[in-house]
């Protein structure tokens, strides 16, 4: 059985679509902070995705737990040329292509991006080889929104348009566990 605890890293305060942009987190909520690392397990290994708001924010709950190298599978959906722009600039250039993608989600791409479907692959790749090396423990994921999303759908069996429907926010902790019977979910989107 392997527990993981998914915490989705500090804000940014961007106005836009961050996805693979090396944005910085705000982590001067310094109380906030306390409590989460408090909340984690103290033996659990932290790894995080290898964008600096994700690796910040594992150093900033890391404390004495052991600390695994950066992945970069962990990382947020690439936006492609829709980065760091806003819904509405999107949407006035191809406001079908926008909706699609955020509505039916699935097969449906920015320019140059990743589909909800290729992030979702990516991802349980990336969570399936660390539940293989990290068996009968706990694992603290510092990633991202749609990281964590990916991971909702798969352990509650949703479509990918119901998993749109949860709310992640910032500096919050999903528990999601896989035992030899399948997943079990636990709290989601728990602020410490």
């Amino acid at each position: 059985m392997t527990r993981l605890h998914l915490v989705r890293h500090g804000p940014t305060h961007a106005k836009a679509m961050v996805g693979w942009s090396d944005l910085p987190a705000d982590l001067s909520d310094h109380a906030a902070l306390a409590r989460l690392a408090a909340h984690l397990p103290e033996t659990a290994a932290v790894i995080s995705s290898d964008l600096s708001r994700a690796t910040a924010t594992a150093d900033a709950i890391q404390g004495p737990r052991h600390r695994l190298p950066h992945h970069r599978a962990l990382r947020e959906i690439n936006f492609g040329q829709w980065e760091l722009r806003s819904y509405r600039e999107i949407e006035a250039e191809d406001p079908d292509l926008a909706r699609a993608y955020w509505q039916t989600p699935g097969d449906t791409r920015p320019p140059d991006g990743e589909s909800w479907n290729e992030v979702r692959t990516r991802v349980d790749a990336a969570i399936d080889a660390l539940i293989a090396q990290h068996a009968d423990g706990d694992l603290i994921v510092v990633a991202h929104f749609g990281v964590i999303l990916t991971q909702v759908q798969r352990a509650l069996a949703l479509d990918a348009e119901q998993a749109f429907g949860h709310r992640i926010d910032n500096l919050s902790v999903t528990e999601i566990t896989r035992t030899t019977e399948g997943w079990q979910v636990g709290r989601i989107n728990h602020l410490a």
